[in-house]
């Protein structure tokens, strides 16, 4: 895969549980918008291209406007659309990318080796924030979490190691425990709260948010909450 993950990771890296753009979620977004310094938020719908992604736009232009930012939906819904030149430009420059929730599979085939992934890591390197929720936030990390069983398969690596189960409180029993006991050795699972992010600046990690995370070491987990720092996880 193309991905520069050697590189110095200079940026702000968000994984957010899921349930973004909402009331819940507007204190740790405006302190993102503050940290990056930007007037725009550059917005991908596309792991929601099956699930009207005009309306998570919408949400998303409301969220951001009371928040002081504009935002700029870029409608990369298929493959075509993340090799087109102008797309990854315009990522390239972004001072803060929004990945949304939806389908990690489907997000994962339009970014896996393209131009507009080439990007986003530029954009996240050269400094600017990289914010994911749930799906986004899964298939960011590296195992990723499999939403048809709760196992897992590969995902875009740019926290290796690392591996994300979303809407952790809500999440359904047996797929909790099926992403526990299928763990791979070499990672950590984190369980995150919806509308919950867990944040990574300057190698540290830190809880921001309404829920908590959960982080596994087998099938005992330790619980931070806002404002909490993480020393354990890869980075």
């Amino acid at each position: 895969m193309s991905t520069k993950s050697g590189k110095k990771k200079s940026g702000t890296f968000v994984l957010v549980g899921g349930g973004e753009f909402r009331a819940a979620t507007r204190d740790f977004d405006g302190q993102l918008v503050e940290q990056s310094a930007a007037d725009e938020v550059v917005v991908l719908p596309t792991a929601a291209a099956f699930e009207h992604p005009d309306r998570v736009a919408e949400r998303a232009v409301d969220h951001f406007r009371d928040l002081g930012a504009k935002v700029r939906t870029l409608s990369v819904l298929h493959r075509g659309e993340a090799e087109d030149v102008v797309n990854a430009g315009v990522v390239r420059a972004a001072r803060f990318v929004y990945l949304t929730d939806g389908s990690p599979l489907h997000l994962r085939s339009v970014l896996k080796d393209s131009s507009l992934f080439d990007a986003l890591l530029a954009s996240y390197h050269g400094g600017g924030v990289l914010a994911a929720s749930g799906a986004g936030a899964t298939v960011l990390c590296d195992p990723m979490v499999d939403p048809r069983g709760g196992a897992y398969t590969v995902g875009l690596g740019v926290v290796r190691n690392l591996a994300v189960f979303p809407y952790h409180g809500t999440a359904a029993d047996h797929l909790r425990e099926r992403s526990i006991d299928l763990l791979p050795a070499s990672a950590t699972l984190v369980g995150i709260d919806e509308a919950t992010a867990l944040v990574l600046t300057g190698g540290e990690w830190r809880v921001a948010g309404a829920g908590s995370v959960s982080v596994y070491d087998g099938r005992t987990s330790t619980a931070y909450e806002h404002g909490s720092r993480i020393e354990s996880l890869p980075a």
